[in-house]
């Protein structure tokens, strides 16, 4: 891992990184979240039953437009025309799982377009419920796996 951040110029200050030097390459990225809730708030979500409809769907076009809008949610982070966005929601024995994936061709990772995604649609999940859970907790959320670019790919253990 470098010492250095390449978001840091010589004197320490932020500035967004010049990548047009860079080959377009196709970026790929995974992520995935959790959101833990009660037993109750489980069964409203998979019955469609809270007053604000369905949660599923409702966060699953939160994360889409999330992650097509990173640039201005994360600073520094460049604008990518990304050519797909997926966001999955699977109702699990203690909560929701949420799993996001984007691609792109771009001169720059996508990895925190799925993130933003998968934060974006497990926090829509706590919106949705909140009336009826408000111990809900959030987390983890991380990083799956990362294909193209300098880097190469990268894969969680």
């Amino acid at each position: 891992m470098s010492e250095t951040f390449s978001h840091l110029d010589e004197s320490g200050s932020a500035k967004m990184v010049d990548v047009s030097a860079k080959t377009e390459t196709i970026r790929t990225a995974r992520a995935e979240g959790f959101v833990a809730m009660n037993a109750e708030t489980r069964r409203l979500v998979a019955e469609k039953a809270l007053p604000k409809g369905d949660v599923f769907t409702v966060a699953r076009i939160a994360g889409i437009l999330a992650a097509k809008r990173t640039g201005e949610w994360i600073p520094l982070c460049h604008p990518l025309p990304l050519s797909g966005v997926h966001v999955d929601l699977t109702l699990t024995d203690s909560g929701v799982h949420v799993e996001a994936s984007a691609t792109c061709v771009g001169r720059t990772g996508v990895e925190m377009e799925a993130l933003v995604a998968v934060s974006a649609a497990a926090l829509t999940v706590y919106d949705m419920c909140k009336s009826v859970d408000k111990g809900m907790a959030i987390g983890p959320t991380r990083l799956l796996e990362k294909t193209g670019g300098k880097s190469g790919d990268w894969k969680a253990g």
